[in-house]
């Protein structure tokens, strides 16, 4: 059996990953708790795509010992325009996120990427409308930056970019909003809710999808959401009850991101109506939305 066709070398898995250590470049906030991390890795900068994602541990650590999955946020080219660095963003929580946090320039982490499937490059929708909540906006700014065409990913720029790219990003309060300026600065227009009412929409962030696929009723419309479980399974009905189609990036806890421990599956409906576990590392983390057991 051809490596193109057998199940063992699909695109998506580890085959092309690279592995080793790497720089941390920069590590800013972005809001509470919320940090972008920029690492010297051009290899996986030219090779990654919007929707993959790269395990990082700290180099010498053994607590914890295993590394966590960040999506990708955005590639960085020098001033010749060469692939230099990869950006993560992360939310401090556990010790690897709290450790990361203290980590300064110079210092060193251990990085494997890019890893997982990562979103379609759709050049047949008229309006691309991502959903996120809590850090599930992570993955969205490059995939917005290339679906309307000012940047390119591991491929070539779309040909015939979507007309409007909109961003509803629901979080529990103004503090936690992260990367509002890139997201703008982008092109991408940004809509916000939040859980109390000190940002944007005092509401649900669903609240704004069903607004914004109502204004583009009647054309070629692609939904792509991240976040919390509940919000994701609550876009996908919206969706399904639309007829919109929906991609959904799952932020299932994974161990080795590589495809060996299945820690990480999802059920996914099947087509003879059954369905089966998934592995989120590389059968994902995007799945069709409908297909998702939720």
């Amino acid at each position: 059996m051809s490596t193109a066709c057998s199940p063992l070398h699909a695109p998506f898995y580890a085959d092309h990953a690279t592995f080793g250590p790497a720089e941390v470049l920069e590590n800013v906030r972005l809001a509470e708790r919320t940090f972008r991390m920029r690492i010297a890795a051009p290899a996986m900068a030219e090779r990654i795509i919007p929707g993959q994602f790269l395990m990082v541990r700290i180099a010498g650590w053994n607590d914890p010992l295993l590394g966590r999955p960040f999506a990708l946020y955005d590639v960085v080219r020098n001033s010749s325009g060469q692939l230099v660095a990869v950006d993560f963003v992360y939310l401090v929580g556990g010790k690897l996120t709290t450790a990361l946090a203290r980590t300064q320039p110079g210092q060193t982490v251990e990085a494997w990427g890019p890893l997982g499937n990562g979103f379609p490059r759709e050049t047949e929708c008229d309006a691309l409308v991502m959903v996120a909540g809590g850090i599930g906006q992570t993955p969205f700014l490059a995939y917005g930056k290339q679906q309307l065409g000012s940047a390119a990913y591991g491929l070539a720029t779309a040909e015939s970019p979507p007309k409007k790219v909109i961003l509803c990003y629901g979080v529990r309060t103004a503090a936690l909003l992260a990367g509002e300026q890139d997201f703008r600065s982008a092109g991408i227009d940004l809509r916000v809710a939040s859980d109390d009412g000190s940002v944007g929409r005092h509401g649900l962030v669903t609240e704004l999808l069903t607004e914004a696929l109502a204004e583009a009723h009647g054309a070629r419309q692609l939904v792509v959401t991240c976040g919390p479980e509940p919000m994701m399974e609550r876009v996908a009905e919206i969706c399904n009850t639309a007829g919109v189609r929906c991609l959904a990036s799952l932020e299932t806890p994974m161990a080795c991101g590589i495809g060996i421990c299945f820690s990480c599956v999802a059920k996914i409906a099947q087509p003879d109506g059954d369905w089966d576990y998934k592995r989120t590392c590389v059968e994902g983390p995007v799945f069709d939305a409908e297909k998702i057991v939720w």
